[in-house]
């Protein structure tokens, strides 16, 4: 068992660490509200985030089931449906994915 001054000093070095990553960003903020990358960044790293994480999910459907993946894809199609119908994010993944969970659970067999 590690003595008390080596788990202290490691304490020490790890509140250092998490301290400083979470102030850098408030410590650069001048730096960062100028910058024409930042403002890119920023623009575009939420649809970017969210199309990995969809192609991602879409990736991991298995059109070999029994079910197809039709709950899946039933759920995205109604998603997109009802998002160019009443252009509401929450409305549309609310609907897409109890679409796909009605189907998945109860519906269709697994």
């Amino acid at each position: 068992m590690p003595d008390a001054p080596y788990v202290a000093t490691a304490l020490a070095v790890a509140v250092a660490v998490t301290v400083a990553l979470r102030a850098a960003p408030f410590a650069m903020k001048s730096v960062i509200q100028e910058s024409a990358l930042f403002a890119d960044l920023g623009r575009w790293m939420p649809l970017g985030a969210i199309a990995i994480l969809a192609v991602y999910c879409l990736s991991r459907i298995d059109v070999t089931a029994p079910s197809h993946g039709i709950a899946e894809l039933t759920g995205v199609a109604v998603t997109v449906v009802v998002h160019l119908l009443r252009r509401n994010a929450v409305l549309s993944i609310v609907a897409g994915s109890m679409a796909c969970i009605v189907l998945a659970n109860w519906l269709l067999p697994a």
